[in-house]
Order: C-alpha cells, then sequence, then structure tokens
C-alpha cells in the first residue's frame, strides 16, 4: 500500500511552527489584504458595463471550446491583443488566463539548456518554475541591487536574461529599473519585467511610465489586481510572440478562457481611463497610512505595505488581534519569505478610509 507518511510529517511540520496553509471560506471585515487595490472589482459603474456586453453579446460566456492554435482563437481575443499592444507601446501582446502562466510560457521557452537567468531574489515563484522548465542555468542576484547583478553578468558567458519585478509583491518596494535597463544594454542581455503589482496603481506600469518598451525584450502585466479581473498578456515585440505561439507549452496545450475574460479586460482599459481619480484617491490613502510612521520597507508610493515581524508566533499574534478588530490583513510566514523576514503584508486601497487606516495603524503600535 502506498505510503503517506511523508506528507503527513511534512504538514505536521508546518503545522507546529505556525506555517501551515489552510484554504478559508471569504472573510467579511475591512479589506487590507486583496491586490484589489482600485476596488474594481466591486465597482458598480465596471460591473453595469460588463453586463451590459453580456447582455447584448450572450456568446461571450460559451467555452472557447479548444486551444488557440486549434479552435479557441477568436476575434474578440485578437482585438484585444491588439489593442493592448498599442496602449502600452508594443509590436504585441500574448494573452494568458494568468500572470502565472504568462511567467512559465516566457520562462521555460525562450531559455535554452545553454543559457543563463539571473532573477532578482525576491521574483516571482511563478518564474523559478518557468526557469526549471527551461534546464537553462540560474543565478540569483541580491534584491534591487544591481551592482550585484552586473558582478554576475561579468562573468558570464553566452546567452543571458535579466529576470525583475518592477513593483515587488513581498516588500512593496520598487526596482531600480533604468540602472537594470543600462546593465542589461551593456551586455546584451534580455530583461524582462513582471508589471504585475504596477499595473494600474502606476498607469500602464514603470516601463510604459519610463518609455522604454524599446530596450526591454518583454513586459508582463496581469489583470488580476488593479484592474479587478483576470488573465494577463505579454507585451513584446512580433518575432518574440510569434515564438512563443510555437514554442511555449503553457500557451499551445491549455484551452483557451471564454471570451467574457478577454472582453472584460479590454473595457477594464477602457474604464480606468475614464477614471483616473481611483489611482490619485490610492494614492492619498497610502500618504495617509505612511504619515503614521510605522516601519516599513516599502516604498512611500507603494500599496502594499509590508511591517516586518521576525517571529512567525508574534506575527500570528497580531494577525489574531487584528482579525478579532475586523481588520482583515495577510500575515506572510517563513518559508513563504526567509526565516526572521516574516512580515505583516498590508495592502491599501482606494475604497479605504482614513478612519479605517488610522485604526488598523492604531493597533499595530499598540502591538509593536
Amino acid at each position: 500500500m502506498f505510503s503517506h507518511s511523508y506528507f503527513q510529517r511534512a504538514l505536521a511540520k508546518r503545522e507546529d511552527n505556525g506555517s501551515l496553509r489552510v484554504l478559508k471560506s471569504k472573510q467579511q471585515g475591512t479589506d487590507f489584504y486583496s491586490n484589489d487595490y482600485l476596488g474594481l472589482s466591486g465597482n458598480k459603474d465596471f460591473q453595469k458595463l460588463l453586463l451590459k456586453s453580456i447582455t447584448e453579446n450572450p456568446e461571450l460566456l460559451t467555452g472557447s471550446t479548444g486551444s488557440r492554435l486549434i479552435s479557441g482563437n477568436s476575434n474578440t481575443v485578437t482585438e484585444a491583443e491588439e489593442f493592448i499592444a498599442k496602449e502600452h507601446g508594443y509590436e504585441s501582446a500574448l494573452l494568458f488566463p494568468s500572470g502565472y502562466n504568462a511567467n512559465l510560457a516566457l520562462f521555460s521557452a525562450l531559455p535554452t539548456r545553454h543559457d543563463t537567468i539571473i532573477v532578482d531574489e525576491q521574483i516571482h515563484r511563478s518564474v523559478h518554475d518557468g526557469c526549471k522548465m527551461s534546464n537553462a542555468k540560474k543565478l540569483k542576484f541580491r534584491h534591487n541591487d544591481y551592482d550585484n547583478l552586473e558582478e554576475i553578468l561579468r562573468r558570464q558567458t553566452g546567452t543571458c536574461y535579466i529576470a525583475i519585478e518592477s513593483l515587488y509583491s513581498m516588500d512593496g518596494d520598487i526596482a531600480p529599473i533604468k540602472e537594470i535597463t543600462e546593465i542589461a544594454e551593456k551586455y546584451n542581455a534580455g530583461l524582462i519585467v513582471d508589471e504585475a503589482h504596477a499595473f494600474g496603481v502606476f498607469g500602464y506600469g514603470l516601463v510604459n511610465q519610463f518609455q522604454i518598451q524599446d530596450r526591454v525584450l518583454a513586459t508582463v502585466v496581469t489583470y488580476g489586481k488593479a484592474l479587478g479581473t483576470q488573465g494577463a498578456a505579454v507585451l513584446t515585440d512580433n518575432l518574440i510572440k510569434s515564438y512563443l505561439v510555437n514554442f511555449a507549452s503553457p500557451f499551445i496545450y491549455t484551452t483557451s478562457a471564454h471570451d467574457f475574460l478577454w472582453m472584460s479586460i479590454s473595457k477594464g482599459y477602457h474604464f480606468l481611463k475614464s477614471n483616473k481619480e481611483l489611482s490619485d484617491i490610492l494614492q492619498y490613502n497610502i500618504q495617509i497610512f505612511r504619515d503614521e510612521q510605522l516601519q516599513s520597507p516599502s516604498a512611500k508610493n507603494s500599496p502594499i505595505q509590508a511591517i516586518v515581524i521576525p517571529d512567525n508566533k508574534r506575527l500570528k499574534a497580531l494577525h489574531d488581534i487584528l482579525s478579532s478588530n475586523g481588520f482583515l490583513t495577510y500575515a506572510v510566514f517563513s518559508p513563504t519569505v526567509k526565516e526572521h523576514t516574516e512580515r505583516l503584508r498590508i495592502c491599501l486601497h482606494s475604497f479605504n478610509t482614513e478612519e479605517e487606516i488610522k485604526m488598523l495603524a492604531g493597533i499595530i503600535k499598540e502591538f509593536m
């Protein structure tokens, strides 16, 4: 009989150190933990816009019936990609059902076993998983340390790729994108930037803000956060898009999402352009939190504000106190982050009130 003992021991170890993950029903309370930075997932006007599109085109809700290379490539997804590419100032866009799939496709398909991928040590897990599939050599550079990145690049031969996020999800800090872009060009390395948490918060992201599209091999933007929907796009040139369509297994061997998803993404762009005040309100709320003078490694304009509490049990105690007061936050235990860097991850939104933000900060201050 097959033995489950290894799985039991692994789960028991996590339970003992307070890091066991369990699925919970969606909780009621004041939201300081979701990635819905601009509140679009619950925005009534946005919902009405999507409902109108469905009412006029009910076929949007039907399944795609196959992969995009067989029967799943509709006019809706093709037009959405053309629109997104133009909006971001790229030649091409390729849509995926999630940011995880987009990164898996990029990093499994582009590098070969003879290449080197140099990743920021805090890059998202999806990039690490994609690197495994590529069989390329993977190296890490110290977080946001472009001097360390150049040191590593200087010692490499052959084709190199660099993987960074523009806004990091654990520390809530911003990458030195301009400096890293210059280093990538100096060593002829392909730079890939994940903008999952920056898109919508900082316009169309920092690559767009700095107008360096022609200096970045590929940018990933995701729509499950500030846009309040789901999916992701790889922004790149026509050649790389064609290569991904031909060689990226996560794209080739999966059924396409239904057209409702692609439509909701396109509508989301239009809604963002018509409601630019949402990002201004978000920044105002971030400043209210920053004015409380809580120590944090996060950028002053980031919707992600991390409070480091380097002990799983102490972190759990604070998390429980906040929960009992109706505040929903996310405690990040080791080993998700390095031991002694455990943190409370606070996400601020355009819909949070000044009173809620100050009450949250007050409880944390009292605990600290």
